[in-house]
């Protein structure tokens, strides 16, 4: 059935003008596909993010690693002594953005594996941690920075007595505080037109949508979800996938669309990689998986 819908969205749209893809799909998820297990070799699993040919790094936090997950299905280590990284996204000039939170800090690597530290602190304090990260077209980096203590932080407290959302403008070495409405924020991702962000609060049990007015200006939050998450993705119809409790789809409307169980008790993040950047890679505890769906990475 499937299968029919599509072919008729895509017959429509030859005669509308529109993308073929333009109408909702109600289960994203491929026919008959199936959650497939890559691996279970790893500690706690972070950060998916997919560079421009498809290709998916991700974290192993515990072990201090960034690993690549290439086109063939075959895992590689990128890069060991990797800042205790969580959130992963890629700039639009190809470096690797990474939430580097073993010294509270913003890194950029280069794909030789080169760190530049981005930032380290605001306001002269130490961030209570970046934990996720998404990068707009002009390479304006939004990232959140809620409090999780860390096992090898000396310190047993937060220096800044919020938690907040940040905007670092291209070139600027100082990081523009935008909000911090919220218990435990988390996950975010935004839309690749550069109008929409989402920002999960964890601790609130919520997401919440923004309108982008321009570099580090949000206006008009609203609530999407009444779920939060870890971190998020989008498709290329607009569909917003929450982890957590497995994986929640919800349309561009709030509505949920399907649940995608995963064996392990935590899924911590995900996103869309591959040849045709329709597959879903997520990463769950030990364990990172696959599965494949009907939509496409959101571009």
């Amino acid at each position: 059935m499937k299968k029919l819908y599509l072919l008729a969205a895509a017959f429509a749209a030859v005669f509308s003008g529109s993308p073929a893809m333009a109408q909702e799909v109600s289960d994203p998820v491929q026919e008959n596909a199936t959650l497939q297990l890559v691996s279970r070799q790893f500690a706690f699993t972070e950060g998916p993010a997919m560079n421009k040919k498809g290709e998916i790094f991700f974290t192993d936090q515990p072990n201090n690693t960034i690993w690549k997950f290439g086109l063939d299905g075959k895992l590689t280590l990128f890069m060991k002594n990797a800042g205790r990284s969580n959130g992963l996204f890629f700039h639009p000039d190809g470096s690797l953005i990474a939430c580097a939170d073993e010294k509270n800090e913003l890194w950029s690597v280069t794909p030789a594996g080169k760190v530049k530290v981005l930032l380290g602190n605001y306001e002269g304090r130490l961030f209570n941690g970046p934990n996720d990260v998404w990068v707009d077209k002009n390479g304006g980096i939004w990232f959140t920075d809620p409090y999780y203590q860390r096992d090898y932080w000396s310190r047993k407290a937060p220096e800044l007595l919020h938690q907040g959302l940040y905007f670092l403008a291209p070139g600027s070495a100082a990081a523009v505080l935008v909000d911090t409405a919220f218990r435990k924020l988390n996950g975010l991702v935004g839309t690749p037109d550069g109008k929409t962000l989402y920002v999960t609060d964890l601790g609130g049990g919520k997401t919440y949508r923004y309108t982008i007015d321009g570099p580090g200006k949000l206006s008009g939050r609203t609530l999407f979800a009444e779920k939060g998450c870890d971190g998020m993705t989008l498709d290329s119809q607009g569909n917003v996938y929450l982890s957590g409790n497995g994986v929640t789809i919800y349309n561009s409307e709030g509505r949920e669309l399907r649940h995608i169980k995963v064996p392990e008790e935590w899924t911590a993040n995900l996103c869309f990689g591959g040849k045709d950047k329709d597959i879903l890679f997520v990463t769950a505890k030990q364990a990172v998986y696959t599965i494949r769906m009907l939509v496409k990475a959101a571009e």
